[in-house]
């Protein structure tokens, strides 16, 4: 497959030239998430900006017309996201050239991203391979729905910075490479519960604001029972307004809890992978952690 990128594309009537996502004003970047229907706000592309690099498609007279990035973990892996194109040019290859010039940068690194229905085709075509399914799970969270508490076996206490790096390991586990840099960041903007036996960290999930409300994710844990108990503090404390869960769970006491707690199956994308598959998707025992929630479709 060719895959050198130019650096200007013709689309219909005009050119694309690409320019770095950082040289663009939020609120042009907001505007287009709008005109695909995503609910990013404009400091949700801060966040992400802050935590990744990426490219925007600008027409002759420099209007953004579509984006793509990139977060690298280490020399070997990055999460791609953002692949955005103007309703207009999703149909005259925007998308795919918009990835050439992210293949350019990350170096030959394994990457991993999460399909919508419409890019499928595009990343099929890019060699990228399905794995499994993403259940998006939203809505207006009830914690007097997901029924009382099972006895928590452990303490559950709010998490400070001294309980990031257990974070960080716990998450290594179970996502398959280290992420440091990100969590450093989500600790900064998220309220985070976890779960401790013996004084070590079993579980935990972080919970920030996003789009319509907030996201609970990532959040890590051994067993459906752990996972709920470190999620049902995040519903209490955000019941009656917006709660959004990624997850790959599709059952289970994990899966019950978000049904139950008024975040029913919204959505789905599917995760995709080009090169070596992560741990969070090879065979566990029952007491190796797993992710349970996603930070978010673009981080993984």
């Amino acid at each position: 497959m060719e895959l050198k990128p130019s650096g200007s594309l013709k689309i219909d009537t005009f050119s694309m030239r690409v320019g770095d996502i950082e040289d663009v004003e939020l609120e042009r970047l907001h505007a287009l998430s709008l005109s695909v229907g995503w609910p990013h706000r404009a400091e949700d592309w801060q966040f992400l900006r802050g935590s990744g690099q990426g490219f925007v498609a600008l027409d002759e007279i420099g209007r953004v017309l579509g984006s793509a990035m990139w977060f690298g973990h280490g020399a070997g892996f990055a999460t791609v996201g953002m692949v955005i194109t103007s309703p207009r040019l999703q149909t005259l290859g925007a998308g795919q050239w918009l990835m050439k010039r992210v293949f350019e940068k990350v170096g030959g690194r394994d990457l991993r991203l999460n399909a919508t229905r419409a890019a499928r085709r595009l990343y099929l075509s890019l060699d990228f391979q399905p794995e499994k399914t993403v259940y998006q799970c939203q809505g207006i969270a009830r914690a007097e729905a997901a029924g009382r508490p099972a006895e928590t076996r452990g303490e559950l206490r709010v998490l400070t910075d001294r309980d990031m790096a257990a974070a960080i390991a716990l998450d290594a586990v179970a996502f398959g490479v280290k992420r440091t840099a990100l969590f450093e960041k989500l600790f900064a903007h998220s309220v985070g519960y976890g779960l401790f036996r013996g004084g070590r960290l079993r579980a935990f999930a972080l919970c920030r604001p996003f789009g319509r409300g907030h996201v609970l994710g990532p959040l890590v844990a051994e067993n459906d029972t752990d996972a709920v108990a470190v999620a049902r503090p995040h519903v209490a404390q955000h019941s009656g307004s917006f709660l959004r869960v990624d997850t790959h769970m599709e059952s289970g006491e994990f899966a019950a809890l978000l049904s139950h707690s008024g975040m029913p199956v919204y959505d789905t994308v599917l995760t995709m992978s080009l090169g070596k598959r992560l741990a969070d998707f090879a065979a566990s025992g029952p007491a190796m952690p797993k992710t349970y929630a996603l930070a978010s479709q673009t981080l993984g």
